[in-house]
């Protein structure tokens, strides 16, 4: 947007200044008679610089409220499109665990044979349904905000789900666990979190455990989650290691939109952290780093 802000008094006083000079000219080049008739071309100049410096002022006036105007308009558009693009965000992370989750565990059920693998069906579709069922409900909400800009302003302070907190992190985990993934949770002292970090520390172990099972499929892996340093204090950033023990037996790396580890690194360097990965012999290593201080 151009910063065309209206500069009215300057624009005023310049009028003003040049009817008077123009005025006080035309006496000069015609000379006068008398001393009343030099003040009553004075009061004619002073009188027409007013009127020019009035007009200039409820111009500029104008100008100035169409420019905040514009600004407000500016400032909603710009609002709408971060709400947007975080709710897409959130869109990718849902749609890519819900995903992985149901494409994983009927790629296991489909392979379970006998009796054993009868409950083993049964037991994938269950789950399948409930995953679907939530993942569903899930994107209705978000969709609805997505449509209808209004439905933000109608309720500014409603998120579109629970801010989830660290206390999420074992039904995260365990989410993982249902799907076939014998994952492991280890969590350090953290001290306090601030409320950021933890949402983000949520997602990211979400998004990293569903590129395991896209990637990896039924492999152990762990989630590790501390300070940096582990003192037990609330100074330290907060660290995030996902580690898995490599491709499973017979497994089929699932393919996606490729926009998994992206997220993961726009997230941490979007709250000041990083990510680095390794790919070693008996697995792959993610780490996320969130920078994180005592903001009580």
């Amino acid at each position: 947007m151009h910063d065309d802000r209206p500069t009215w008094r300057s624009r005023t006083w310049l009028a003003a200044t040049v009817a008077i000079a123009l005025v006080l000219c035309g006496l000069l080049a015609m000379g006068v008679d008398s001393p009343a008739a030099a003040w009553t071309a004075v009061l004619a100049a002073v009188g027409t610089s007013l009127a020019l410096a009035a007009g200039a002022a409820l111009k500029a006036r104008s100008e100035r409220r169409r420019y905040e105007a514009e600004l407000e308009t500016w400032a909603a558009e710009k609002a709408t499109q971060t709400e947007r693009l975080r709710i897409a965000g959130e869109l990718h992370d849902l749609v890519s665990h819900g995903l992985g989750l149901i494409t994983v565990r009927a790629a296991a059920a489909s392979g379970a044979t006998g009796p054993q693998g009868d409950a083993e069906r049964r037991a994938a579709l269950a789950d399948i349904e409930a995953v679907g069922r939530e993942t569903t409900t899930e994107l209705r909400r978000m969709l609805t905000v997505l449509r209808s800009p209004d439905a933000a302003h109608d309720a500014p302070d409603a998120p579109l789900r629970p801010a989830e907190t660290l206390g999420d992190l074992p039904a995260i985990v365990d989410a993982a666990v249902g799907a076939g993934v014998p994952a492991e949770l280890r969590l350090g002292e953290l001290g306090h979190v601030s409320p950021g970090v933890q949402v983000a520390v949520c997602a990211s172990v979400r998004e990293a455990l569903a590129n395991v099972l896209r990637h990896a499929g039924q492999t152990p892996a762990t989630v590790d989650v501390r300070r940096d340093g582990s003192d037990g204090g609330d100074s330290g950033d907060v660290v995030v290691t996902v580690t898995d023990a490599g491709p499973a037996p017979d497994h089929r790396p699932q393919p996606g939109a490729g926009h998994g580890l992206s997220a993961l690194r726009r997230r941490a360097e979007g709250l000041g952290g990083s990510l680095t990965t390794l790919r070693q012999a008996d697995g792959f290593r993610l780490r996320l780093r969130f920078p994180d201080g005592d903001l009580r």
